[in-house]
């Protein structure tokens, strides 16, 4: 035998595995151009399967059939961040309207009078709205995925209940992006028909949320039944359409004065302090001058340290984590997506890096959206 032969043979062969692998980061490429274009989301865990099941079907030594797979799960990898890195080079520079430009049209959840179209009325002051309003949150989602309103109002957060984890979830399922938010002060009232006395009601129709922010009022009045209702201003135009002397709605005094309704007990809410945090949605990512915040959706390995790890990549690029959520991922217990907002722009050498590095050790990283944050807002007013 001779050893240099042998390694010359074994170069000749690692020159066709270069050529070969370069052929296929050229087909990944193709592939994120189609799912760009048919929204579709990077990973396909039935196509990933397959290609590794196959890996025993190509070899004639059997004996090398788990090298293969290996070798090929780490191909996989790398062919996902590639189709990451590529569709998030791809920011289109497109803004949100400004005041007197074309009409653009924007969908909340709820009726008038709603916290959600509030957040709408205020963060959107000044352009040519077209309003819509729908029942459910996923009818939201669901018409700026479909084109049929450019722009979304979620709530995302309550100051004192927390996360809203139903839209964590409508945001990433429908694959839409973040392109603004807005904070609404919320001051929860017990809204009547004229005439109507605070002992009489029996029935008190609200959104959970609304009843969960004034605890404390409703124990001192147990015989009123909480119903829960779509939401509060839903609630509300209930109470005003049934006009009777026992049915009461905790709403705002927006809905008050929109359905004629009497404030029987005004600001119940046990926080003073109440707020609620709004997500303005859109099909597509927007850059926005002044970004300072980004939100991303991350899957990790199951594996011990690999939340603390994930997280030490913002560290370590100087980022100030804001908020994470989990949700679980469906069809795969004990595994979960962290919805993380962190500070940056997306420009910041430091921010890709970090995006970089948490690619490379996830299985699942997406950038949802990169806008102003809530607390920087007023400052550029």
């Amino acid at each position: 035998l001779n050893l240099a032969e042998i390694r010359e043979k074994i170069d000749k062969i690692d020159a066709e595995i270069a050529k070969l692998f370069e052929e296929r980061m050229n087909a990944v490429h193709e592939v994120a151009e189609y799912k760009k274009a048919k929204k579709l989301p990077v990973r396909d865990k039935a196509r990933e399967a397959i290609v590794l099941d196959n890996c025993k079907k190509r070899v004639q030594n059997s004996a090398y059939a788990d090298g293969l797979r290996k070798i090929m799960a780490q191909i996989i990898d790398i062919s996902c961040r590639q189709e990451e890195e590529y569709l998030q080079s791809e920011l289109p520079r497109k803004i949100i309207a400004k005041p007197h430009d074309e009409k653009i049209a924007v969908g909340y959840q709820g009726v008038p009078g709603a916290y959600s179209h509030l957040a709408l009325q205020k963060y959107f002051a000044g352009a040519n709205v077209e309003e819509h309003n729908y029942t459910l949150f996923e009818d939201v989602a669901q018409a700026v995925k479909e084109g049929e309103v450019a722009y979304g109002l979620l709530p995302i957060e309550n100051s004192s209940t927390g996360g809203i984890t139903e839209v964590y979830d409508l945001v990433r399922r429908y694959d839409c992006h973040i392109v603004g938010e807005k904070c609404v002060k919320i001051e929860h009232n017990l809204l009547a028909y004229p005439g109507t006395s605070l002992d009489k009601i029996t029935e008190v129709y609200s959104h959970p949320q609304g009843f969960a922010q004034c605890r404390p009022f409703f124990k001192q009045y147990p015989k009123m039944a909480q119903i829960p209702y779509f939401n509060t201003a839903k609630g509300a135009e209930l109470v005003s359409t049934k006009k009777t002397d026992y049915m009461a709605a905790v709403a705002g005094r927006q809905a008050a004065d929109l359905y004629g309704l009497e404030i029987l007990a005004s600001n119940i809410n046990a926080n003073t302090n109440n707020y609620t945090r709004f997500f303005v949605i859109a099909s597509e990512m927007q850059e926005i001058p002044g970004a300072d915040k980004i939100t991303l959706v991350v899957s990790l390995k199951h594996e011990p340290g690999s939340l603390y790890n994930m997280l030490g990549n913002f560290y370590h690029n100087g980022l100030n984590m804001l908020n994470i959520e989990s949700r679980p991922i469906e069809g795969t217990p004990w595994e979960y997506f962290f919805h993380i907002d962190v500070s940056g722009n997306l420009h910041d050498a430091n921010v890709r890096k970090a995006i970089a590095q948490i690619e490379s050790s996830s299985t699942y990283c997406k950038v949802l959206g990169n806008n102003v944050g809530h607390n920087n807002q007023a400052k550029q007013k």
